[in-house]
């Protein structure tokens, strides 16, 4: 803090030292924890022109409860930080756009910020992309498209895409059918803390599909995800009956 003080007190337009006092009131770290006071430091970065200023100001206000949320304010920052490539920028108005303040979402907006923000590298952004791409929200139907984009998402460690390309893997979709790297996809996702990696990933232990068939590794997938409030009668019928055997017949 005094080294950004210091800083600000020989150029008051040094936006990093702003940014950085707003982020120690905004963590608690060497200060009383102050979102406020965090806003305010972040606007002042912001208003020097400063995209992630901006980004983080905008962030702050939407985090705000819904009573005190500035909708409004946060998309005009959020714009001027877009202006400048802002990557966050850009796919946190995506997100805005799909909810649109509550109207009909606008998904060609949408998916126009996405695929900014995508194009910059925001894996988040390319999750959301691909989700799109697969659904045909705002831009063609393309499975090819959304495999595309949920394997970058999956490369930036992002678990929702890692599950969506196994899933699209598993059944053939936008890509060649492939089991074993549809198992990898939700093993890694799962070992992440996915639910759903975890449950898919029971899935295959009990059946032997991309894996080795394996009952107890099926059911230790199955109780992780049933301990993140994943429960999938299903899955607990099949788990039952192959640990009873084959009926006489």
């Amino acid at each position: 803090m005094r080294e950004a003080k210091g800083r600000l007190a020989a150029n008051p337009a040094d936006a990093a030292a702003l940014l950085l006092i707003g982020r120690m009131h905004a963590e608690g770290a060497g200060v009383e924890r102050d979102p406020k006071e965090a806003q305010a430091w972040f606007r002042r970065a912001a208003d020097l022109g400063d995209a992630q200023g901006a980004y983080l100001y905008a962030a702050a206000l939407l985090a705000n409860a819904p009573a005190t949320r500035d909708r409004k304010t946060a998309q005009i920052y959020l714009e001027k930080a877009a202006e400048k490539n802002h990557a966050a920028a850009l796919n946190l108005l995506g997100e805005l756009a799909l909810e649109n303040n509550g109207a009909f979402a606008d998904l060609e907006k949408a998916a126009d910020y996405f695929k900014r923000a995508a194009e910059l590298g925001d894996t988040d952004a390319r999750y959301a992309l691909g989700e799109l791409y697969l659904h045909g929200k705002g831009v063609a139907k393309d499975g090819g498209e959304s495999a595309h984009w949920f394997e970058l998402a999956a490369n930036g460690e992002h678990s929702g895409a890692m599950v969506e390309l196994a899933i699209q893997k598993f059944n053939g979709v936008g890509v060649d059918r492939d089991e074993a790297g549809a198992a990898k996809l939700f093993q890694k996702a799962a070992t992440m803390g996915n639910a759903v990696a975890e449950n898919r990933l029971a899935y295959l232990y009990a059946q032997g599909r991309g894996v080795e068939k394996d009952l107890a590794k099926a059911r230790q997938w199955r109780d992780r995800a049933v301990k993140a409030g994943l429960k999938d009668d299903r899955l607990d019928s099949m788990l039952s009956e192959a640990a009873q055997g084959p009926k006489p017949k």
